[in-house]
């Protein structure tokens, strides 16, 4: 079970919770980076963090659902964008709350950065995510 907890006296958070906590003996997926790279390694969306943004989330999802689970558990993201704009960092936001992991909504940061690790890559995200009971072998 998930509790989302947004914290009274806190300024309300914009579609993520100040903490998420977890039962004991939840199993629980930490997720390397999603990078914007299709099956074949070529970066998509070169120049455009928005378009970036949609496939690291698409290949989020792949990895969700490769541990058996789904965005409406991920309890907790950091997203990287490179620009120190924060409307760059905003339009990037923007996909991640419409992508459904905003569910709940988690724990998250998002965070303007210098450069990343692919040539032109310019958004990444970690996260870690619930693997549900009924998913486990």
């Amino acid at each position: 079970m998930i509790q989302r907890v947004t914290v009274p006296g806190l300024f309300p958070p914009p579609a993520y919770s100040h903490a998420s906590v977890v039962e004991a003996g939840t199993k629980l997926a930490f997720l390397a980076g999603s990078v914007p790279l299709d099956s074949g390694g070529k970066l998509v969306g070169e120049g455009d963090p928005v378009r970036q943004a949609q496939q690291v989330i698409a290949n989020l999802g792949a990895q969700l659902r490769a541990v058996g689970s789904d965005p409406s558990q991920v309890v907790r993201t950091e997203v990287y964008v490179v620009s120190s704009d924060p409307a760059a960092l905003s339009a990037v936001w923007d996909v991640v709350t419409a992508s459904g992991l905003s569910t709940g909504p988690h724990a998250s940061t998002l965070i303007g950065v210098a450069c990343l690790g692919y040539p032109g890559q310019l958004v990444e995200i970690t996260a870690t995510a619930v693997v549900p009971e009924e998913a486990r072998p």
